[in-house]
């Protein structure tokens, strides 16, 4: 986002008591919505229209238990307070990038463990391709929420290319074993 004024919108979040599904729901969508809760029952997110679909759910879901969602408009009343805004969501990203890098780094450990145990099966590469892609799927998802752009969004970016070149040697592999004749008499 360039240097103008950053809008925020803040949602006032009341559940019912009970049950607690309701509120876990609730809690659940706001994570992945990426907004920063604010405190108790108070979270924000920039005025962009990425966010549009996901507020409307958590309004949805409070309705749903109940509950009620008011939605203001907001921006920092001073420039130290718009600072510490885009500095606490920033802070978020940077923890959601750092979780996705570490996941990441499992994911290509398990690929040089099924390399080392030479598992070299059509069922584990399915399963490789599949975590890939909720790799790819959740990389989507972080780059459309981190409007300010963390530093750590190209590394991720690089460790993501890095996990599918790791994969496609993985069924280079498979397809190579599963290829070779069986060994003769």
């Amino acid at each position: 986002m360039t240097n103008e004024v950053v809008r925020w919108v803040v949602l006032l979040v009341r559940l019912p008591a009970g049950p607690s599904r309701h509120r876990v729901a609730v809690w659940r969508e706001l994570r992945r919505l990426g907004a920063v809760s604010l405190g108790q029952g108070t979270w924000t997110v920039p005025d962009v229209p990425v966010f549009a679909d996901g507020l409307s759910r958590v309004a949805e879901l409070a309705g749903t238990a109940g509950g009620e969602v008011v939605v203001l408009d907001a921006a920092g009343r001073t420039p130290a307070d718009a600072a510490r805004l885009q500095a606490m969501f920033a802070a978020a990203r940077q923890d959601d990038w750092s979780e996705f890098l570490a996941d990441c780094d499992k994911y290509e450990e398990e690929l040089a463990k099924e390399i080392r145990q030479a598992k070299f099966t059509l069922a584990e590469l399915e399963e490789e391709e599949q975590s890939l892609e909720r790799l790819r799927r959740w990389h989507r998802a972080l780059t459309a929420r981190d409007v300010f752009g963390t530093p750590s969004a190209e590394q991720a970016a690089k460790r993501l290319a890095e996990c599918t070149a790791a994969c496609e040697d993985y069924a280079e592999r498979v397809f190579a074993a599963l290829h070779q004749s069986p060994a003769g008499p």
